[in-house]
């Protein structure tokens, strides 16, 4: 069995556990109504037969409370001792061997009768935990605890990867915005009112040009940091280490059809919006109102982007269903569509809010290093709040990369361990995948129970 989640085929749920609680023993006759001994000899087993009664029974005809006043010359019934007439000491029927009872000691199921799961009618013992995460279904701050203690625990590893993939895609960017963001020649023709068609057109076309290396730079860098960080996440719910170089190995074959599964995702977004906005160009070309090309630009590219948030959200466990799953780009769009049905709204909160802690985190190292960076550059805080499309030197640059560097260490592991988290969440739900999780990381007797309870899911 593998180590890692894709431990076993999508959608099995092998369910091997044996049932909670033990039945009563088997040897014991249960008597179908009282027997009253013969008159000669009360309270004795004539046969000799081995039988379980006591013999010490009550008198005949009080088996049961009487209904009104006892006849005259007859004592009052005595009180129900532990046999039939009332609950044996332990809380279960039967009481624990005592006199008249019935069962094994403290009744069916475990010792104190029923509602023993540490007094009172509690829930069952807590789920294993060989890991980060609890294995049964979790709510939300388990998920997002479980990546936080992912990165806290797995601290060399996570930080390593995250460290390596920040510093070089960051020196990337900024050598390309160095060299070419910040040269002078376009930034004046952005500024120039009077600037030629042919000029601002060329401007334009490299502020494109650059803009799209650094958002692929950014995207390749964000790639192989989830793709390493997926392996890291999955073995951590095993309670297992990984290094560097084994979660490479682990990976590396699924790289690439992850980079064609960001793209394939990315040009349905673009293509979606486009077909929304279609109407409005169409009108636009065939030379229509300029108020009826506006309203339909607007309702249509609103209509488009509500559309690829909601297919983004049905799309967003695309991503651990390859990794994890070794699954095909078009597989893993339809496994991860078939894990989030029904669930949508929950998906999409979880996500939102990883994002917004996320971005919080990254802000927190990102704007006092720019604010610094601006300062130092000569330009101060004003200049930098007021002209954002002025050179700002390489000085600026340096500063403010180090703080997007600390964001994009911090920001990684939320990413990653949140998507990787809630993708393992739905299939436990959906698929019982904490019995074949619990096998991987070697829990004795896992399944003999019942699962816990789910906080805040």
């Amino acid at each position: 069995m593998n180590d890692t989640p894709g431990w076993a085929s999508p959608g099995s749920a092998p369910s091997d556990g044996r049932e909670p609680g033990a039945s009563a023993p088997a040897d014991r006759p249960v008597p179908a109504g009282p027997v009253e001994p013969p008159a000669d000899q009360p309270g004795t087993d004539p046969q000799g037969s081995g039988s379980q009664w006591s013999k010490e029974q009550p008198p005949p005809g009080q088996w049961s409370a009487p209904t009104g006043a006892p006849a005259p010359g007859q004592a009052p019934p005595p009180p129900p001792g532990p046999g039939w007439g009332g609950q044996p000491p332990g809380g279960g029927y039967g009481g624990p061997g005592g006199p008249g009872g019935y069962g094994p000691p403290g009744g069916y199921g475990p010792p104190g009768g029923y509602g023993a799961w540490g007094g009172g009618w509690g829930g069952p013992p807590p789920a294993a935990k060989p890991g980060v995460i609890p294995l049964r279904p979790l709510g939300v701050g388990e998920i997002l605890d479980g990546a936080v203690s992912t990165m806290r625990t797995y601290w060399r590893t996570v930080l390593g990867i995250s460290l390596t993939v920040a510093v070089v895609t960051e020196v990337a960017v900024i050598l390309l915005q160095g060299l070419v963001l910040n040269d002078t020649e376009t930034t004046d023709a952005l500024n120039d009112p009077g600037a030629s068609l042919t000029e601002i057109s060329r401007a334009l076309a490299e502020v494109a040009l650059s803009s799209g290396a650094v958002l692929l730079i950014t995207l390749v860098g964000t790639i192989i940091a989830t793709a390493l960080l997926t392996t890291v996440t999955s073995r951590a719910v095993l309670g297992k280490s990984v290094t560097i170089g084994e979660a490479w190995r682990d990976a590396r074959p699924q790289v690439l059809k992850l980079f064609g599964l960001i793209l394939l995702t990315g040009l349905i977004a673009v293509g979606v919006v486009v077909v929304g906005a279609l109407p409005g160009i169409i009108v636009a070309i065939a030379g229509g109102p300029s108020g009826a090309i506006a309203a339909l630009l607007i309702l249509g590219i609103l209509a488009g982007v509500i559309v690829t948030v909601w297919l983004m959200v049905r799309f967003s466990l695309a991503s651990p269903a390859l990794m994890l799953e070794k699954q095909g780009i078009t597989k893993s769009l339809v496994r991860s569509t078939k894990l989030v049905r029904g669930s949508w709204w929950r998906v999409f909160g979880i996500q939102f809010l990883a994002s917004i802690i996320a971005n919080i985190v990254s802000s927190l190292a990102v704007v006092p290093f720019t604010l610094i960076g601006a300062y130092a550059g000569g330009h101060g805080l004003t200049g930098f709040l007021e002209n954002t499309n002025d050179n700002y030197g390489w000085t600026f640059l340096v500063i403010s990369g180090i703080g997007s560097v600390i964001g994009s260490m911090l920001t990684f592991p939320i990413n990653a361990g949140v998507t990787v988290l809630l993708y393992i969440d739905q299939r436990i739900r959906r698929e019982a995948l904490d019995l074949e999780l619990a096998r991987a990381a070697g829990v004795e007797n896992y399944g003999a129970g019942t699962p816990g309870t789910v906080p805040g899911s």
